[in-house]
């Protein structure tokens, strides 16, 4: 049966699927995680990756080899209890088989197990690796992205983007090449086998249900889609109410608000229960169908089987095969619909990763830009004039020198632009006009990062980083002793 999935992975935004078919956004991101999958500069993982597909391919000879085995160990059991398998043949080799043939089958299906926990083992690095390095590279672009990025975003939301994205990052590595690759094989190979061991009929059976089952999940998944959507977007919604809520602790308890925001919580809550209700619902009618669908298809191989057996064109042991064949065909059936759901669904959650990576900082080095060199530190602001929206201009040509050695405070009521001005020269922001100097260097003309080493600050509310004291004390000259 399909599994329930009562963690939302997807995001809120993402647009509907409507159609098996990938959309440009998703190819998009196929061919962004691919570099990270398949990485130019470890051929270690790049070996890994063949080997894992070497794998599969011997993992899914020998799948198939078992019901062959299961065959055997029933025509051997025929033969020694004094059965015939097919009049006219003769099975006398068969007295003595079926102890050795029962071990084969049980040798067969060690070895398929074994190659399974193999690869598995194998592609965990590549999996993981892949989910290392994208994860990594959203942080630190996280953190070069502007100030005013940050602050038009909640913070909960966005870290649920990240890690939603590691989790599709994963997902798809081992659905797409451990699982779907596999199954695709496997439906190949069981269709070969059936129109050489048995007919048409059996092969026009199995390439129906395995169309229909498939068909029947693709359609059942989309529409379980539109409800994870809403659960995901409730979920996204808690999550965040609950951080702004916690990290406002202090503001909470100022004006005895708990009741409030639990109020607030509970009714993302109940939104996110009620969609949750309909997610297991859906997937007891998707489970239900796909049941459907197998079983009859297997029901009608088995009734052929057993007339094909009372009338001589076959053995006893292809009706056990036919059975074990579309048994064993069920599991990779059946997780076509997980493979789907979660490719999708994680092809949704990295496409929102991809969307913070594809976001621009605001302000950045312009090329050739050189290091602060410090001399005395002499700060010159000339005609400063800076709005954080076109409308509400925060500084008007706004002239000071702070000479170096020296100690200047800027006075003013709220919203004067004091903090703009420290954030104009840390370089958080980019003025409108004018040009600010340290010793003569003008800021867009220097590096960022050596700007802001040079610069120390006390800000306003006391921040602290959950780790040790001495973590943050030293915090802003990490190689203090």
């Amino acid at each position: 049966m399909q599994r329930a999935l009562p963690h939302a992975h997807a995001a809120g935004t993402a647009a509907p699927v409507s159609r098996f078919a990938l959309s440009e956004n998703q190819k998009k991101v196929l061919r962004g995680l691919w570099p990270y999958v398949w990485p130019h500069d470890r051929p270690d993982l790049k070996s890994t990756v063949l080997w894992s597909l070497v794998l599969i391919l011997i993992a899914k000879v020998v799948t198939v080899m078992v019901p062959y085995t299961l065959k055997w160990a029933t025509d051997a059991l025929v033969v020694a209890t004094g059965g015939k398998l097919v009049p006219g043949e003769d099975n006398s080799w068969l007295v003595a088989a079926p102890i050795l043939a029962a071990v084969f089958y049980g040798v067969a299906r060690i070895i398929m197990a074994l190659l399974v926990q193999t690869r598995e083992g194998m592609f965990a690095k590549v999996a993981m690796h892949a989910v290392r390095k994208l994860a990594l590279n959203t942080f630190e672009h996280m953190h070069r992205l502007s100030l005013r990025f940050h602050l038009e975003r909640k913070t909960g939301g966005l870290t649920r983007v990240l890690e939603r994205g590691r989790t599709g990052i994963e997902n798809i590595t081992r659905m797409a090449l451990m699982t779907l690759l596999p199954t695709i094989v496997e439906f190949l190979m069981i269709i070969v086998v059936c129109a050489i061991e048995f007919d048409w009929r059996y092969v026009l059976t199995i390439v129906t249900m395995i169309v229909m089952y498939l068909w029947f999940t693709v359609k059942a998944t989309n529409w379980r889609v539109a409800i994870r959507r809403t659960m995901n977007e409730s979920d996204t919604e808690a999550n965040t109410k609950a951080i702004d809520s916690l990290l406002n602790y202090e503001t909470v308890k100022y004006f005895g608000a708990e009741e409030r925001e639990a109020a607030r919580y509970d009714k993302s809550m109940a939104s996110y229960e009620k969609a949750s209700i309909k997610t297991y619902t859906s997937l007891a009618v998707l489970n239900s169908g796909q049941a459907v669908i197998f079983t009859i298809a297997l029901t009608i191989c088995l009734v052929m089987a057993a007339r094909d057996v009372v009338a001589g064109n076959h053995t006893v042991g292809h009706f056990a095969m036919v059975n074990l064949l579309l048994l064993q065909l069920y599991m990779p059936l059946n997780f076509m619909g997980m493979v789907y759901r979660e490719i999708k669904q994680g092809l949704t959650d990295i496409e929102n990763m991809m969307d913070v990576l594809e976001q621009n900082p605001e302000v950045a080095d312009r090329p050739g830009a050189k290091d602060l060199q410090v001399n005395g530190a002499a700060i010159r602001f000339e005609k400063v004039r800076f709005a954080y929206d076109p409308e509400r201009v925060i500084l008007h040509d706004v002239s000071f020198e702070v000479p170096a050695g020296k100690l200047v405070a800027i006075v003013g009521p709220s919203g004067a632009g004091k903090s703009t001005i420290s954030r104009i020269l840390l370089r958080f922001y980019d003025m409108s006009g004018g040009r600010v100097t340290i010793d003569g260097q003008d800021l867009p003309d220097v590096t960022q990062k050596s700007l802001r080493a040079a610069i120390g600050v006390v800000p306003q509310d006391t921040v602290l980083f959950n780790d040790t004291i001495f973590y943050n004390i030293k915090y802003g000259r990490p190689d203090a002793t």
